[in-house]
């Protein structure tokens, strides 16, 4: 069930309450995506600590690896990974439609072979709810196509006619105790299409919305665009849901387009390659310019890594690739994700989200800023 405790008068963000089975979700909220039934590089306390209220799980590679019979001898995904909180689970419908020409589209589903052994797999409404029952999460999604945004305005409306015939075989199939099932909004850029798809899943009364078909390869006012005209359509009563999103900027301004739900792997995967966030944007801390940069990765950051090491140690861990260096910039943008999240709540719940908005407009830098100013010094330089 959601609540909507406040609005904020300057925009469409929201301030809410998801009650889930196995817990309260205080939104907007971001949850970190735990693809493997594990968030990468991060353990459940560290999660724990940093306030993480709910995680998301994908339903095809748990599907593949381990697999129905292990979760099920495990009691279920929640003790299989230990963790006593929310989880959402996908429908494995992105990573499906992410195969191309690999795939065969049917009536009732999509026939593909597996990333792993080349095995053929069918997956469709009936089967993807089968999978989310025995995994039994919290919040399931319905399985639906997700077309590039380049896709023929024809062949769209055919995928969105096609999205809510499999949504109501979604909602037809049998749940796992106190599972909600959340409906999923396509129709790319078209307005017209998006309308008819969202007003199409109210009328089934979903527990929840997402905004789907965003951030798979769109430009950004391009993405902003398929929010904006599709959040009208749904209902203010129930949860909304961005899928795959976002930076933190990007965050911000969903959030004031009504969004109240999102999920990402930029903080874990950017760590990877040894980028930070923090409240000024993103940097790179294994480069030469922080090697005897003895403070933290954010000067008033909290989280673990912040509270005991300095970019130097850092810096000199990823170069030497120490395990411990990519652990230690995860934590820490997990945590600025997440704290980005608290900030807004408090901000929404004070009245203040408009100046916060702003002033996280004029002080946070976009990664592609970054590197145009770098390319356009570089440029006058040469010349």
């Amino acid at each position: 069930m959601f609540e909507l405790l406040k609005t904020d008068p300057s925009s469409r963000a929201r301030l809410g309450r998801l009650t889930t089975t196995r817990g309260v979700i205080e939104t907007p909220v971001f949850m970190p995506v735990g693809t493997q039934a594990s968030v990468k590089a991060l353990d459940n306390r560290e999660l724990l600590e940093m306030g993480t209220q709910v995680l998301l799980g994908n339903t095809y590679h748990l599907s593949i690896r381990p697999g129905r019979e292990i979760i099920e001898k495990a009691g279920g995904l929640h003790r299989f990974m230990d963790w006593s909180g929310p989880i959402l689970t996908d429908s494995g419908g992105f990573q499906v439609f992410s195969l191309g020409k690999i795939r065969k589209v049917k009536e009732h589903g999509v026939e593909f072979r597996s990333h792993l052994d080349g095995s053929l797999i069918f997956l469709g409404p009936k089967e993807s709810m089968e999978i989310q029952r025995w995994l039994g999460s919290d919040i399931a999604m319905v399985f639906d196509e997700c077309p590039p945004h380049t896709t023929p305005r024809e062949d769209v409306l055919k995928s969105v006619k096609r999205t809510l015939r499999w949504a109501a075989e979604c909602k037809a199939q049998p749940r796992a105790p106190g599972q909600m099932v959340f409906g999923i909004v396509q129709g790319t850029h078209h307005p017209d299409l998006r309308q008819k798809c969202a007003e199409e899943l109210v009328a089934m009364d979903f527990d929840g919305y997402a905004i789907g078909g965003v951030s798979v390869g769109e430009p950004e006012p391009e993405m902003m665009k398929a929010v904006e005209i599709s959040e009208p359509h749904l209902p203010a009563h129930k949860a909304r849901y961005a899928m795959g999103l976002g930076t933190p900027a990007q965050m911000v301004e969903l959030v004031a387009r009504g969004v109240d739900m999102f999920d990402c792997v930029l903080p874990t995967r950017v760590a990877r390659n040894g980028t930070a966030f923090t409240s000024k944007g993103t940097f790179a801390i294994k480069g030469g310019a922080v090697k005897a940069d003895f403070v933290p990765i954010e000067e008033g950051c909290e989280c673990f890594a912040c509270r005991h090491h300095t970019r130097a140690y850092i810096r000199h861990l990823l170069n030497v690739d120490e395990i411990l260096g990519l652990r230690l910039v995860s934590i820490h943008n997990s945590h600025y994700y997440l704290e980005v999240m608290r900030q807004i709540r408090a901000h929404l719940a004070a009245g203040t989200f408009a100046g916060f908005r702003r002033q996280f407009a004029e002080t946070y830098i976009p990664t592609e800023k970054v590197r145009a100013a770098k390319a356009a010094a570089a440029a006058t330089v040469v010349a």
